[in-house]
C-alpha cells in the first residue's frame, strides 16, 4: 500500500510534510492549502481509487504549535485499502478548505469538527452548529472546556402559543 504514499510525494513533493506506514495503516500530513488537490487526485488516479470517505474528524492538542488536526480516513472500493491525511492548523486560525465538492459525505464531518472544535471550513455551503444549539458557548471536545460547565439551555416561552 506504500503505493499511495510515493504516489503522493511524487506528484506534491514538499506539500506532503511526513508520511508513516505501520501495520497496512498508511498516512500522510499534508500542507493544508492543498488538501482539496490531494484528495482530488487519491480519488481520481487510477489505481488509487479512493472513491469513499470513511470518516473526518478533528483532533485537539494543545502542547503544538499547530494545535488542532482534521484527519481524513478515505477508502478505495476497487483496492480494499485505506488512507489517513492528516493536515495540521493553527488556534490563532483554524481554517481548512472544504472537501465537500469531492464527497457529499463531508458536509456533515465538517459541521461536527466546527460544532465541537471550531475548526472552520471556507466554501463550505452550510457552516453551521449541527451537534449542540445555537447559543451553545464554547467548543466541548476542546481539551480546555470545562469539565463542569453546563450551559443554559434555550427553553421556549411557556406564554407564547406555537
Amino acid at each position: 500500500m506504500q503505493l499511495a504514499l510515493n504516489r503522493l510525494k511524487e506528484t506534491f513533493g514538499d506539500s506532503i510534510l511526513e508520511t508513516h506506514s505501520c501495520l497496512g495503516n498508511e498516512t500522510a500530513v499534508v500542507e493544508k492549502e492543498k488538501i482539496v488537490e490531494v484528495i482530488r487526485f487519491l480519488r481520481d488516479t487510477q489505481g488509487l481509487e479512493f472513491n469513499f470517505m470513511m470518516d473526518l474528524a478533528g483532533a485537539d492538542y494543545p502542547e503544538r504549535s499547530e494545535r488542532f488536526e482534521v484527519i481524513y480516513h478515505l477508502y478505495s472500493l476497487s483496492t480494499k485499502k485505506r488512507v489517513r491525511i492528516k493536515v495540521r492548523v493553527p488556534e490563532a486560525n483554524p481554517v481548512v478548505p472544504s472537501i465537500t465538492s469531492l464527497y457529499k459525505a463531508a458536509n456533515w464531518f465538517e459541521r461536527e469538527a466546527f460544532d465541537m472544535y471550531g475548526i472552520r471550513f471556507d466554501g463550505h455551503p452550510n457552516l453551521k452548529r449541527i451537534l449542540t444549539f445555537d447559543e451553545f458557548e464554547g467548543y466541548p471536545l476542546r481539551k480546555d472546556y470545562p469539565v463542569n460547565k453546563r450551559p443554559k439551555i434555550p427553553t421556549p416561552d411557556p406564554l407564547i402559543k406555537v
